[in-house]
């Protein structure tokens, strides 16, 4: 891991970095779709890019997320920053688990499964040793369920 990653991991917690990075996701976003998935987050941490259906107007949203390699899929969590409102994405996912994910400039087509049990507690340890501030993000976020995904390719 690179010496600004560790610094990036370090200052996740602090609310000052949330909004700082909340403001950067436009910039994110527009420097993926230049890059053609190959280059988001800065290149700090492991991101791709997902592309769920609007689960109100039907058309395809696309969002930067962290993620952590399981097996043959991917594990990502609707933090929203330790909001305490749901990112669209994950409300879009929870209406239709069918998405398409950007990882380096491969694009597929996944299956989101919503995880229980000792599997969503295993998967929870993957998120926060890659992302600690996930922790943080849960108290911040209150009352509200965080929601996590694992993102399972899908034939076609």
């Amino acid at each position: 891991m690179s010496i600004l990653g560790s610094l990036t991991r370090r200052v996740g917690h602090h609310r000052w970095f949330s909004t700082a990075a909340r403001l950067l996701v436009p910039v994110d976003r527009a420097v993926g779709r230049l890059s053609r998935g190959r280059v988001i987050a800065l290149g700090l941490l492991p991101s791709l890019v997902i592309t769920t259906t609007g689960r109100r107007s039907g058309q395809p949203r696309s969002n930067p997320l962290l993620y952590v390699p399981d097996g043959d899929g991917y594990v990502v969590v609707g933090s929203n920053w330790g909001q305490t409102h749901q990112p669209a994405w994950a409300l879009n996912l929870l209406a239709t688990p069918h998405a398409e994910v950007d990882i380096k400039g491969r694009r597929f087509p996944v299956r989101a499964d919503t995880p229980e049990g000792a599997e969503q507690d295993r998967l929870w340890q993957l998120l926060v040793t890659e992302w600690p501030a996930y922790q943080t993000y849960v108290q911040r976020a209150g009352d509200r369920k965080i929601h996590m995904f694992r993102l399972v390719p899908v034939a076609g």
